[in-house]
């Protein structure tokens, strides 16, 4: 009798054994489970897709600060192409700085207020005059906030009989704002000004 309780202890031991292995064995699948599962969704989330051309396209997500310099730099040359791509058309004209002034705080809006005083755009209009840019470079210090830039460009300035060559060099600072459609990248232009503008060289027109 009394070895026969002692087997029954014993093998009511391993059982319990067993099943203690089974139960933990259980409760660490299930945290592997949840654990790929928060991954997997958090991976998805990452993921974008764009509809191009009848193209699904996938693309990634990243954080503001992985792109700071770039969207910064892409920022400032959108500013100075609508700023100061200009054809002889008010219309035109009035749409490309409306568009630039939503980059830019009240400092753009003096230099355009003064230079529509002066004349300058009328000008534009009444010589059939045709004004281009092209950004060459936009430095950026991302180490201090607001983020300080400098733009280097050439304008290209067409009239009738010639073409002028213009090297322009321009300053302010960077300050983050909300995005919206009028100002997709999320910065703000401060205390903007022109620290070089003068002739390169110039040509006639055949």
């Amino acid at each position: 009798m009394f070895s026969k309780m002692k087997n029954i202890d014993t093998a009511f031991r391993y059982v319990r054994g067993f099943t203690m292995l089974v139960i933990i064995g259980c409760v660490i699948l299930c945290c592997f489970a949840l654990y790929k599962s928060f991954s997997l969704v958090s991976q998805m989330q990452d993921k974008v897709y764009i509809l191009a051309n009848g193209k699904a396209l996938e693309a990634f997500s990243s954080d503001r600060k992985d792109n700071i310099s770039v969207e910064a730099k892409d920022h400032v040359k959108t500013f100075h192409r609508l700023f100061f791509s200009l054809d002889p058309d008010d219309k035109v004209i009035q749409i490309n700085v409306t568009k630039a002034l939503y980059l830019a705080d009240d400092s753009a809006k003096r230099i355009y207020d003064d230079l529509k005083e002066n004349g300058y755009y009328s000008g534009i209009i009444s010589g059939n005059v045709s004004q281009t840019i092209a950004v060459d470079s936009v430095t950026i210090n991302i180490n201090e906030y607001p983020y300080q830039f400098r733009c280097y460009a050439t304008q290209n300035i067409i009239r009738p009989t010639s073409i002028a060559y213009r090297s322009l060099i321009t300053e302010g600072n960077l300050r983050n704002v909300s995005r919206s459609d009028n100002n997709p990248h999320g910065f703000l232009i401060e205390r903007w000004n022109t620290i070089e503008n003068r002739d390169l060289s110039s040509k006639n027109r055949k």
